[in-house]
């Protein structure tokens, strides 16, 4: 194709959209992964990223080097207790929705959203996925098929799917103020709060 030039990172104009779509990534401890996350939720336009358990928190070296300085863009609070979470935002009428394969998980490719929905997605632990008391929590699940021998995939590329999927069913009029940027205080949530893992 001629004059198909590729463009250049000052050509980009960032939309200033926020989808009512938040993570919670829980236990997921590998910094690359939080750092991954941190860049996916800039480029689809997230609310915001909750972390608890042992999950490491920005400002860490290895998260802004993975998100490309994202974590300066998206907002985040961190909890011990991912259910302070979960209370939150059920309490605000978020879908609270586990992306993990399980007896009663749903093909993503099924999933269906009215366009005036807001969703907390759970994202679970690199070796353990997410845990039973936050199935157990979720008002349902999702699975993304696999199609060769393993069973899953990491977690950052299967929330990128998850994400863009849930994103182009929300409507662009719930997209408008809805993220601070930055770090948040979890007190904002009535949650407790203990020292995050930071290294």
């Amino acid at each position: 194709m001629q004059n198909n030039v590729q463009l250049a990172h000052q050509d980009h104009q960032a939309s200033g959209l926020r989808f009512p779509l938040v993570l919670l990534a829980h236990d997921i401890e590998v910094h690359l992964n939080i750092g991954s996350l941190f860049r996916i939720a800039d480029a689809l336009g997230l609310e915001k990223i909750c972390l608890s358990g042992k999950s490491p928190v920005p400002p860490n070296p290895k998260i802004r080097r993975t998100s490309r300085s994202c974590e300066q863009f998206v907002a985040f609070e961190y909890a011990s207790d991912p259910m302070d979470f979960v209370q939150h935002y059920r309490a605000a009428a978020y879908r609270i929705i586990s992306l993990e394969i399980s007896s009663h998980s749903r093909d993503l490719s099924d999933f269906r959203l009215a366009p005036d929905s807001k969703v907390c997605l759970i994202l679970g632990a690199e070796n353990t996925g997410v845990s039973q008391t936050l199935l157990d929590a979720s008002d349902e699940a999702l699975h993304i098929a696999m199609r060769g021998q393993n069973s899953s995939m990491n977690v950052a590329n299967a929330c990128a799917i998850a994400c863009y999927q849930i994103v182009q069913q929300l409507n662009l009029e719930t997209a408008v103020g809805h993220a601070q940027v930055g770090s948040l205080p979890v007190s904002q949530l009535g949650a407790t709060t203990t020292q995050p893992p930071c290294c």
